[in-house]
C-alpha cells in the first residue's frame, strides 16, 4: 500500500515505523505537519491508500480525515483521551500503560480503535519509556492495524470513556502547577516521578539559586544526605544533588527561564558559578559503587571480559566527555582482560558530538574543532587496541559519529529495535569524522558508504547487518540483550581462537597503516570538517542552531516527502 506518515518531527517512533512499514513492502512516504494546506497537499501528490500519524501535536484536518482512513497513535491506554498521556500515567505511578491506534474523527482521541497494545511501566524517564516500551507496542499496535486495514473486513471497536471495561479517561493537558514540587513535602520517589514525567519535555519549573528555570535528567542517590529539603548538597560532573525530605536526587540538566533562548544544558555548567562553596562529590574510579547513584561512566568486570558503560544524556558526547571516556577506556585496556565491551547506555549507545555544549560555547566554531578531535582521539585508541577483541554493543539508538565511534571496535552487535543513523549531512551537509572514510567503505563497501551517507535515512538493526555495518543483531528484550552480550563475550575470551584473531587483526592492521596511515584519514577528514566549521558556508551553524534552539519545522526534507520528487508518479 502507499502509506503517507503524517507527523510533526521524524522522532524515532517514526523512524521506527518507516523502516518497519518498508521492510513489509509498503511504499511510504512523510510529510511534516506543518499547515493543513501543505498536509492536503501532500495527499494530493501521494494519494495514499492509508494515512498514519505517529507522533502530532495538533488534529488532523477534517478536509483529511473526512475523505481518507487515519490512523493516530495514542500514547494511552483505551479509552484514554488527552495531550498528556504518558506525563500523567509515569506521575501518578500506574502500573502498567499502553499505546492505542485509533481513527481519526471530529473528537480528539475518541475514534474508533483498531489495534492496542499494553506493557507493564518500569520506574524512569519519560523520554526512555517513550524510546523503548512505548515505540515497542506502538509498533506492534499500528503493524496490526495495517494489516486489519489490508484485509478489508475489520471493523474497528467505537470507544467511550466510562463503559463496562474500560479505565481510560479523558484527561487535560497536565500544567506545570501539577507538575511542581514541594521540596518541604514531597518525598524522593515522589520527585522522581514529577520529573521523569516531564522528561524531555517541557521539564519542570522550579527555582535553583533564586533563579527561574526547569529541571530535566533525575536520578535516584542512596548514600548521600543532608540539607534542608530543596537545598544544593552536593555536585559531580555535570550533575548537582538536591536534597529531599527523605533523602536526596541528583539533577542532570536544566533550562534557564531567562534569556527566552536558553536550552537543556548540564546544570553544575548552568551554575558553575553558584557551586564554588558547595562540596564536590566525586566517585572512587570508574567501577561502579553499591547502591543507585549519578555515575555517567562506569566499569564491571566478568573473569576476563570487562564492561564500559557510558550513559550520557540524549547520547550526546562533549569534549570533556569524550576525554574523560578515553581516560576510562585506557584504564580499562590495563585491566586482565582479553575482550572489551563498550555498552553505551540504556537509551543511547552515541550520537556523536554535543551539539548543545558547542551552541553554548564562546566560540562554536573552536568548541566544534575540540568536540570533534576529542572524539577522533577516542575513535583511535579503540581502533589501535590490539591486545584485545574489543566489542560494541548497542542498546540504544546511535546516530552521526556514534555510527562510526562503534564500528570503530572489532564487532558491532545491535540489539533489534535500536535504530541506526549512519550519516552527517542532515546537520548542515556535515562531512564528519572519527575515521568513518577509513572505517565504513572497509564495510560496506565504496559504493555502499556513498549510497549511506547521501541517502540520510535511518537503519534498522537487521538492516545494518545485511548492509555490513552491524556484524550480528541480538534479542529485542533490553535485559534479555545484555546477557546475550555478556555469554558470547564471556565464550570469545574462553575460546582457544581468540589468540589467533588478535594475531590477524593486528597482522591487518599493519597492513591498512602501511597503506594508508590513520593519520592521513583524520588530516583529510578535519580538512572537510574545518571548511565547515570556519568556512564561508554556514550551513552547520545554521542547522546546529535550529536543532539545539527546537525550531518548528518549516518544510519536509526531499528524501523523506518522496511524492515531492519531480519523477514521482501514482503507480496506475
Amino acid at each position: 500500500m502507499r502509506i503517507l506518515l503524517l507527523c510533526h518531527a521524524f522522532n524515532s517512533l517514526c523512524q521506527r515505523l518507516y523502516g518497519e512499514l518498508g521492510a513489509r513492502g509498503h511504499r511510504v512516504s512523510i510529510e511534516f505537519d506543518i499547515a493543513d494546506s501543505v498536509a492536503e497537499e501532500a495527499v494530493q501528490l501521494f494519494r495514499p491508500q492509508l494515512i498514519v500519524a505517529p507522533y502530532l501535536r495538533r488534529a488532523i484536518p477534517a478536509s483529511i480525515w473526512r475523505q481518507h482512513s487515519c490512523l493516530i497513535v495514542h500514547p494511552g491506554i483505551v479509552g484514554d483521551r488527552g495531550p498528556s498521556a504518558l506525563d500523567w500515567a509515569i506521575q501518578e505511578g500506574d502500573p502498567e500503560w499502553g499505546v492505542t491506534v485509533l481513527q481519526a474523527t471530529g473528537e480528539l482521541d475518541g475514534g474508533p480503535v483498531w489495534a492496542s497494545e499494553c506493557f507493564p511501566m518500569r520506574v524512569a524517564r519519560k523520554s526512555s519509556l517513550y524510546r523503548h516500551e512505548v515505540t515497542e507496542a506502538a509498533t506492534c499496535a499500528v503493524l496490526r492495524a495495517v494489516e486489519r486495514f489490508a484485509g478489508g473486513h475489520f471493523a474497528p471497536t467505537p470507544v467511550a470513556p466510562g463503559d463496562a471495561g474500560v479505565r481510560g479517561r479523558q484527561r487535560p493537558l497536565i500544567s506545570q502547577a501539577e507538575r511542581a514540587i514541594d521540596w518541604q513535602r514531597h518525598s524522593s520517589s515522589q520527585v522522581l516521578a514529577r520529573l521523569n514525567a516531564a522528561d524531555g519535555f517541557p521539564g519542570v519549573a522550579d527555582h535553583l539559586f533564586g533563579e527561574p528555570c526547569r529541571l530535566f535528567d533525575a536520578c535516584p542517590e542512596d548514600s548521600l544526605r543532608g540539607g534542608p529539603p530543596g537545598e544544593v548538597i552536593a555536585w559531580r560532573e555535570g550533575a548537582i544533588l538536591r536534597a529531599t525530605v527523605d533523602g536526596a536526587v541528583w539533577i542532570g540538566h536544566v533550562q534557564r527561564a531567562a534569556p527566552a533562548a536558553s536550552f537543556k544544558l548540564p546544570a553544575a555548567q548552568v551554575f558553575a558559578s553558584s557551586l564554588a562553596d558547595v562540596p564536590e562529590a566525586p566517585l572512587a574510579g570508574f567501577f561502579a559503587p553499591h547502591g543507585r547513584t549519578w555515575q555517567d561512566i562506569r566499569y564491571q568486570e566478568a573473569g576476563q571480559v570487562g564492561f564500559l558503560h557510558f550513559d550520557f544524556y540524549n547520547g550526546a558526547m562533549s569534549s570533556r566527555q569524550c576525554r574523560r571516556l578515553l581516560a576510562a577506556w585506557q584504564w580499562a585496556t590495563r585491566r586482565p582482560l582479553r575482550v572489551l565491551v563498550l555498552m553505551g547506555g540504556r537509551d543511547f549507545w552515541s550520537n556523536g558530538i554535543h551539539l548543545h555544549s558547542i551552541e553554548a560555547a564562546e566560540s562554536p566554531a573552536d568548541e566544534s574543532w575540540a568536540n570533534i578531535n576529542a572524539i577522533d582521539d577516542l575513535a583511535e585508541a579503540i581502533i589501535r587496541s590490539d591486545g584485545l577483541l574489543t566489542i560494541a554493543a548497542l542498546q540504544g539508538n546511535c546516530g552521526a559519529g556514534g555510527c562510526f565511534l562503534a564500528r570503530a571496535a572489532d564487532l558491532v552487535w545491535a540489539r533489534a529495535g535500536v535504530l541506526l543513523n549512519p550519516h552527517y549531512r542532515n546537520m548542515g551537509n556535515l562531512f564528519g569524522s572519527e575515521y568513518w572514510t577509513y572505517l565504513l567503505p572497509a564495510r560496506v563497501g565504496v559504493e555502499g558508504a556513498r549510497a549511506m551517507m547521501r541517502n540520510r535515512l535511518p537503519m534498522s538493526a537487521a538492516a545494518g547487518v545485511a548492509a555490513g555495518l552491524v556484524d550480528a543483531c541480538l534479542a529485542a528484550d533490553r535485559d534479555a540483550f545484555r546477557v546475550d552480550v555478556a555469554r558470547r563475550a564471556a565464550e570469545l575470551a574462553a575460546s582457544p581462537e581468540l589468540a589467533g584473531r588478535l594475531h590477524v587483526k593486528c597482522a591487518r592492521r599493519q597492513a591498512d597503516e602501511a597503506a594508508k596511515p590513520l593519520a592521513r584519514y583524520r588530516a583529510e577528514e578535519l580538512a572537510e570538517l574545518q571548511r565547515n566549521f570556519y568556512g564561508f558556508d554556514p550551513s552547520y551553524h545554521v542547522a546546529r542552531y535550529h536543532f539545539v534552539h527546537k525550531t518548528p519545522q518549516s518544510w519536509t526534507p526531499r528524501h523523506l516527502a518522496i511524492h515531492r520528487d519531480l519523477g514521482w508518479s501514482v503507480p496506475q
